[in-house]
């Protein structure tokens, strides 16, 4: 399969990420074996699998936040930070700023920590809030939300952040499923439309298959490019994770 059929008219025959015969290992047990992978830049591409295939490590390892065992890993992000929206779980409840305060994060790889938003950063945070229906709530703490208004406070934090590569694991987890669809529409407009390459970890398929055309199949460790239309009659239900010696639970990122 041709990298290019990933997205759509503003898709790129140029990689932006290349993966090249990447391994990754939690101690002695190798979750990710010898992927190799060229994401075009401007693509829409989902990455499915069962849990504990390795979505969560694979994205994690393309964002520089673990380190592959062997292989390398090529991407633009030393000059232009992607926009990343992790599981909702993994950010601390009690973080105790007001959802406006998360959203504005997403400004600080232009504007620094230091320096104030300007009036059209301020505008794009508002327009971004009302789209996700986060206006009336932002005043309010993260912890007082539900947590499907918490996954639409740090999908709203990437997308002002005007990344040119937006990393999104599970984003629409806690959705209903209404927003679900509208939040599938505006990332597909963002690739389609503006050339944004967008990855997210996902697993419901039959709702993928009009907006991205080419998934990547994460199973035992190994990925693959493959038609959504031909994986969707697939087995890539959850299933149990083998233990590892860091998840001695039995589930696996």
């Amino acid at each position: 399969m041709r990298p290019t059929e990933c997205a759509g008219t503003t898709v790129s025959a140029e990689p932006i990420i290349v993966c090249d015969h990447v391994c990754v290992a939690y101690g002695d047990q190798e979750v990710l074996h010898d992927a190799s992978l060229e994401i075009p830049r401007g693509a829409l591409l989902p990455f499915v699998g069962p849990n504990g295939a390795g979505k969560t490590t694979l994205l994690r390892t393309i964002l520089g936040l673990i380190k592959p065992r062997r292989g390398r890993i090529r991407t633009p992000f030393d000059r232009a930070p992607p926009g990343y929206v992790p599981q909702q779980k993994s950010i601390d409840p009690l973080y105790p700023v007001s959802v406006r305060q998360i959203v504005m994060m997403g400004l600080y790889p232009k504007t620094g920590w230091w320096r104030r938003p300007r009036g059209e950063d301020r505008r794009a945070v508002d327009q971004t809030l009302a789209w996700l229906g986060l206006d009336r709530h932002a005043r309010k703490t993260f912890s007082e939300l539900s947590g499907g208004m918490k996954q639409k406070a740090l999908i709203a934090r990437a997308l002002v952040s005007g990344a040119e590569v937006l990393i999104l694991d599970e984003p629409t987890s806690e959705l209903d499923e209404a927003s679900e669809r509208e939040t599938f529409d505006r990332l597909s407009r963002l690739s389609r439309d503006e050339g944004k390459t967008v990855l997210l970890a996902h697993h419901g398929l039959d709702r993928l298959v009009e907006k991205a055309p080419v998934v990547a199949v994460v199973n035992h460790g190994r990925v693959r490019l493959a038609r959504t239309a031909e994986v969707l009659g697939s087995d890539l239900r959850p299933q149990a994770a083998r233990p590892s010696p860091q998840n001695p639970g039995g589930s696996r990122p």
